[in-house]
């Protein structure tokens, strides 16, 4: 399964996207027809919330839409809506995970800043656009903006104190961000919130891949692309601390909900680790692709 969260005719609607990635069918609407009426929330967070609940009731859903005349009806052309980010405003802070590659911890500075804890730093909910939408180059203020392609992946129950062995099981899916970042304000600041937090440089989507159809998240292919050339090319399994580990440390002593995400890293390959530097400019497309989800696409707005 894949959820989307769209925008038609100026509303935002949830939705799964059909397994040729073509259409999107409409949850509530589908629903309204079968039952006369919907109990999804509005949005996927709330979705989220309602656990393997949700997850039966749209099973449930699929199989009366296969089995209808009309189930196509309940369907919109993908190529016809807006992905929106899947989730467009998060409850919290966007948890993230530093220097989780070796070599992209050695391109940063040396082979003495591989960590040897989780390291943890988060974006502000206001980061947050779907794909296909403008980062803002804020050269206003930065002259150091860069790119991170990691994976993130989107929790579905609550918890505290997660045993790594179970820690899978509170994970509802997995999707792609983008971590743009503002190096000089980061820099400058010492600390990484304000130059992880510029408004746009969240870019999330295009969907939220269940976690039925990712059996190992880390073992998974990773690409990012800046106007078509391979900057970042790594897989999951390189993680210094895998998902498990990450999820455990985070629920240590702080309650994980669901719909909070984390970011888990990205790979070598960023624009402040080559030499000289190459960091994005006016109107650079950036692509991050993850092996079993998909690709996001971004531009950096030209003016």
């Amino acid at each position: 399964m894949r959820f989307v969260t769209i925008q038609h005719q100026q509303e935002a609607l949830i939705g799964l996207l059909d397994a040729e990635g073509t259409d999107v069918l409409l949850l509530k609407a589908a629903e309204v027809a079968r039952m006369g009426q919907s109990s999804f929330p509005s949005t996927l967070q709330e979705c989220i919330a309602r656990g393997e609940r949700f997850i039966l009731q749209v099973s449930e859903l699929l199989e009366w839409v296969k089995g209808h005349e009309k189930g196509r009806d309940f369907f919109l052309p993908l190529k016809e809506v807006t992905l929106l980010a899947p989730i467009p405003r998060p409850n919290k802070n966007i948890f993230c995970v530093g220097k989780n590659y070796a070599e992209h911890a050695i391109e940063m500075g040396s082979a003495e800043d591989i960590p040897e804890h989780v390291m943890v730093f988060t974006k502000s909910p206001t980061t947050v656009i779907g794909p296909e939408e403008p980062v803002l180059n804020h050269q206003n203020i930065t002259k150091q903006l860069d790119y991170e392609g990691e994976l993130a992946v989107v929790i579905g129950k609550k918890g505290r104190s997660i045993k790594k062995e179970e820690a899978l099981d509170y994970v509802f899916g997995y999707t792609i961000i983008n971590d743009v970042t503002a190096r000089d304000i980061q820099t400058r600041h010492k600390q990484f919130f304000i130059g992880k937090s510029l408004d746009s440089t969240c870019p999330m989507g295009p969907w939220i891949v269940h976690k039925s159809i990712i059996r190992d998240p880390n073992h998974l292919d990773i690409e990012t692309r800046i106007n078509g050339e391979v900057r970042q090319s790594s897989n999951t399994k390189n993680f210094i601390f895998p998902i498990e580990e990450v999820i455990s440390v985070l629920s240590a002593g702080m309650t994980l909900e669901p719909g909070d995400i984390i970011a888990t890293g990205t790979p070598a390959g960023v624009g402040k680790g080559f030499k000289p530097p190459r960091f994005l400019l006016p109107g650079d497309q950036m692509e991050v692709t993850i092996e079993k989800i998909g690709l996001l696409r971004n531009r950096i707005e030209m003016i």
